[in-house]
């Protein structure tokens, strides 16, 4: 397994929160020493909004951990740390590049999205260390400073929780690249059928927009 990408054996180690909501953070869950070979092959994202990762060109590294995310193994560990029958989730992965004034508001994902995974593929910079777009879990609705656990979008930290009414999550105002893939356990219903084709739909309409 030390050829992986991923670090699968430390994220089945890794203890499950409870506050604010059921979730888990690993910081390193890509081996440091293949995180820069993944950044590289990152294609570059001029506009806001996550893209389907099919419609993408990625380099051979980056390429790899998206098939490690797909993987059984992936699925398995996931499952058995939020004792989950994922069997036959379908599984949307999107990768978003840059991130606007209008992002980081504060909501609860889809009830389309079972489970909701996040790596985060920036390097640790001034901006995250002032906690400008570093991901909030929050208490509640309407406060974004009352936060039980912050996450910054570093370094191949992950991030991934099973979504629910009260699993609210925010950042503050960010507007620059920030990579982000996203993985998602969906369920098998008319809802989640909408919401694959609606991202693919998107980032066509993306692609000839500016950032913003």
């Amino acid at each position: 397994m030390s050829g992986t990408i991923l670090d699968l054996e430390g994220l089945a180690a890794m203890p499950v929160a409870s506050d604010p909501f059921t979730h888990l953070v690993m910081r390193g869950f890509i081996r440091p020493e293949r995180l820069a070979g993944v950044v590289a092959g990152l294609p570059p994202i001029a506009a806001r909004g996550s893209f389907p990762i099919e419609s993408l060109r990625l380099g051979t590294d980056a390429a790899t951990l998206v098939h490690e995310m797909r993987s059984d193994a992936f699925r398995a560990v996931i499952a058995r740390q939020f004792n989950l029958d994922l069997t036959d989730a379908p599984v949307m992965i999107t990768l978003r590049g840059q991130t606007g004034a209008k992002d980081g508001q504060i909501h609860c994902d889809s009830v389309a999205k079972r489970v909701t995974i996040l790596l985060y593929l920036n390097p640790a910079s001034e901006a995250w260390a002032r906690q400008d777009g570093c991901l909030r879990l929050l208490r509640g609705s309407n406060d974004l400073e009352d936060y039980a656990v912050e996450v910054p979008p570093v370094d191949g930290t992950l991030l991934a929780f099973p979504n629910g009414p009260t699993s609210w999550h925010g950042h503050r105002t960010f507007v620059g690249k920030r990579y982000t893939v996203q993985l998602n356990y969906m369920t098998t219903d008319a809802k989640a059928k909408y919401e694959m084709r609606r991202h693919k739909v998107s980032a066509l309409v993306k692609r000839f927009l500016p950032a913003a």
